[in-house]
């Protein structure tokens, strides 16, 4: 239908008429209106792990009518595919959901949905593992996409202060900890929000308010969720975690002078922070430039903190001073220790222990042991023994998919099956102490036979500047604070 006037037809008017094509005719312009009806939508599948990849499309791609996303795919996260992203959380334009399918199926996703865009939307992978993807994207004739962060991060009218890292296992969660206390003694009502962890029922998770631990049992947590709560839970303090960010947002702000985004893996934040706060590992100098999105965190950063000064070589911990001279000068740089300190330390002298650690840190996190090995060397065990002979059903995949490990046990616990898997594997394991490395008690959860001790870390500045002295800062010049007085 071509038209002389573009002024007739209003873009999205009471005519249902959503977009223009300009067209040539007998050497004149014209305008072509073309309904929604006739315009084909980009076809979309978003790689993920059940957290970013969701965040991705309830922002950008829900609602918007140029796209059509056909298919997420599940990576990272035992049994996350094989789900559907439910209509009632994906919108009128998703009627029937979307499928989560395995990303090991990309090639022929692709082809079989006649898919034009990939997007890559997961953390702490390598910068080759996202060009192997983009790779094999355009190998199968699609497009690929990274959406940033002025595509994806939300405004708060209160003040967001975001904890990220350059890897999973830098000390984001004792860093978290640590800024939630000094704001709380400020006087503020802080409440955390954390990274999306969604791995059971999606409908049940859109906003999910932890202020409890019958919390944590009343949204069946997985361990890795515990993990991350417990210890605010602990201190009193409000969690809010979930599907829909936006939806989260709004409610935290409706009791939070500030907002604390604390990061999952290395990803960057889901909120617009007004002071950005990235933890570095020297034990992994470099990875703060080879790691995907902790890069972007390295480069954003207002304050970078070099974590584990006290155990890490000097010569790495310079290698990271000097690439944040390098990439990011104008940071205000910390150097930090995480000291550990154990319930009942004379339980591990001269005894048989089994280590269990934390479960991302050592696996997608790629480190070979964590807190627990530390304390059960420092406390004087006799021997810590390597659990793979005892271990069952997924734990014994778990080992063969992450060769790396050996003489420690990764709190594996994705669902109530695993959990269980984890517990026995712990119960038949031949030793006379479990070492809990994990941020979580499992003993809420489990029934071990055998004494267990736990192991806890928190933050500790050396030297100067001291993290009070920029929250303190900041906190003066906050314009949203400000507005608040």
């Amino acid at each position: 239908m071509l038209k002389t006037k573009r002024e007739s037809f209003g873009i999205g008017n009471d005519k249902g008429y959503k977009s223009w094509g300009e067209v040539e005719f007998a050497g004149s312009k014209y305008f072509e209106v073309v309904s929604m009806a006739e315009k084909k939508r980009k076809r979309v599948v978003i790689l993920g792990a059940a957290g970013r990849d969701f965040h991705n499309f309830n922002v950008f791609f829900r609602n918007n009518p140029d796209y059509e996303v056909v298919a997420f795919t599940a990576t990272q996260i035992p049994d996350i595919e094989g789900r559907v992203y439910p209509a009632e959380l994906a919108g009128e334009l998703y009627p029937n959901g979307i499928p989560i399918l395995p990303e090991d199926d990309l090639e022929k996703i692709i082809k079989e949905k006649d898919v034009d865009i990939v997007v890559f939307a997961y953390s702490d992978v390598s910068h080759e593992h996202v060009m192997h993807l983009a790779s094999r994207a355009h190998s199968a004739g699609a497009d690929f996409w990274l959406l940033g962060p002025k595509s994806t991060m939300l405004k708060s009218k209160k003040p967001v202060v975001a904890v990220t890292a350059v890897r999973t296992g830098c000390g984001k969660s004792q860093t978290s900890r640590k800024v939630a206390q000094l704001l709380q003694e400020m006087g503020f009502k802080v409440v955390a929000v954390r990274h999306p962890m969604p791995y059971g029922d999606l409908r049940k998770q859109v906003v999910q308010r932890f202020a409890t631990f019958e919390d944590l049992d009343k949204h069946e947590c997985t361990i890795e969720e515990r993990e991350e709560y417990e210890p605010y839970l602990e201190r009193g303090m409000v969690v809010y975690a979930g599907v829909d960010y936006e939806k989260i947002l709004r409610e935290a702000e409706k009791e939070a002078d500030i907002i604390l985004w604390d990061g999952g893996n290395n990803d960057f934040p889901f909120f617009e922070p007004d002071l950005w706060i990235v933890v570095t590992d020297p034990h992994r100098p470099g990875h703060e430039l080879k790691y995907h999105p902790g890069e972007t965190n390295f480069r954003s950063a207002d304050v970078i903190i070099i974590n584990k000064v006290d155990t890490a070589n000097r010569d790495d911990i310079q290698k990271v001073r000097e690439n944040i001279e390098k990439i990011n000068p104008n940071a205000i740089v910390i150097e930090a220790a995480s000291p550990i300190f154990v319930d009942n330390p004379e339980l591990i002298k001269g005894k048989r222990v089994l280590v269990v650690e934390d479960g991302p840190t050592l696996t997608h996190g790629g480190m070979s042991y964590g807190a627990g090995y530390i304390a059960a060397k420092k406390f004087g065990a006799k021997e810590i023994i390597d659990p793979r002979p005892y271990a069952v059903g997924s734990i014994i995949e778990t080992y063969k998919k992450y060769p790396h490990l050996s003489n420690i046990l990764p709190a594996m616990g994705y669902g109530k099956k695993q959990i269980k898997e984890l517990e026995e594997t712990i119960n038949r394991a031949d030793a006379d102490v479990v070492i809990m490395g994990t941020p979580v008690d499992l003993r809420r959860f489990m029934n071990l036979n055998k004494p267990a001790v736990r192991v806890k870390y928190e933050l500790e500045e050396i030297g100067q500047p001291k993290l009070k002295d920029i929250l303190e800062e900041w906190v003066k010049n906050c314009e949203k604070l400000k507005k608040k007085e």
